[in-house]
């Protein structure tokens, strides 16, 4: 009896379950919604105003020298020249299915959060500086510059260059196994956006060897077209704080914490160009 009883008062639990609503949890995740034709372009949020309307972008292959321009433009008192900031490693995540419709009623989508990210970043550093123009020179945004021209419109840029071979020859000295076939293709791809970049944007073009060979000139005429005047101080880099030299962040070798210009080393005379980047060397204005 005591059995038939336990039985007949556990199927009276479970049939009451069976018929009770269902509960909802808070956590519960919606179903997927479907999306609208198949035709249906995705949205494409307008360009928010910017904290920084004209950032200075530095264009170049890694192993260029771009290390040394920013701690020489970083120098002058009016221009912040920080570390590589790689801003296009640096992105918004949308967690929920709902989130891209609630941006999109603020008149934002993926890409345009992360430029409003990515204007607050160079906004930070040049507030903390107390400078008024800011440049970033990372090597790899030489891969992305319509992005990045299309972030900001206003953007000025300096394209620095320097011979693939040279490029060639530093990349294969710094790594403890080189990939030649890996790295002749890594400068080629590096070339072909600098010449995309040389052409398509109103930028100021200078080589590695001639700030080298006479960084007074150079530096002049890059102050010119950043509206500055020049300062002597520039060319005195090594007695200024530009943080800490190191991987990933610009140059770390001897040369640069030196402190002082340095001339540029050529390229390996066993270096054999591929046909495109004789071509490209030779369009720069570099003999053969």
């Amino acid at each position: 009896m005591s059995a038939i009883g336990k039985g007949l008062r556990r199927r009276g639990r479970l049939m009451a379950e069976a018929v009770r609503p269902p509960r909802r949890s808070l956590d519960a995740v919606p179903s997927p919604r479907t999306s609208g034709s198949p035709d249906e372009q995705p949205y494409v949020a307008p360009r928010a105003p910017r904290l920084v309307d004209s950032p200075v972008f530095v264009l170049s292959s890694v192993r260029s020298g771009s290390t040394l321009l920013r701690v020489l433009l970083n120098s002058h008192s009016q221009i912040r020249g920080p570390h590589e900031m790689h801003l296009r490693t640096v992105h918004v995540h949308l967690s929920r299915d709902f989130t891209a419709d609630a941006m999109q009623a603020l008149e934002l989508d993926k890409d345009e959060l992360e430029h409003a990210l990515w204007d607050r970043l160079l906004h930070l550093e040049l507030t903390r500086s107390g400078k008024r123009i800011i440049v970033d020179k990372t090597p790899p945004n030489t891969l992305v510059w319509p992005r990045l021209h299309r972030c900001w419109p206003n953007a000025r840029y300096i394209v620095l260059l320097r011979h693939p071979g040279a490029v060639i020859t530093s990349l294969t000295n710094r790594r403890s196994d080189p990939d030649h076939a890996a790295i002749h293709a890594e400068v080629l791809d590096y070339s072909e956006k600098l010449e995309e970049a040389r052409h398509n944007l109103d930028a100021h073009v200078i080589t590695y060897e001639r700030l080298t060979a006479d960084p007074e000139t150079t530096t002049r005429g890059l102050c010119e077209y950043l509206g500055v005047p020049w300062e002597s101080a520039m060319l005195d880099y090594g007695t200024q704080d530009h943080g800490t030299f190191r991987p990933q962040l610009g140059d770390w070798s001897d040369t640069i914490k030196s402190g002082r210009v340095q001339p540029a080393r050529g390229a390996d005379p066993s270096v054999e160009l591929s046909p495109r980047l004789r071509e490209l060397a030779q369009a720069w204005g570099y003999p053969e």
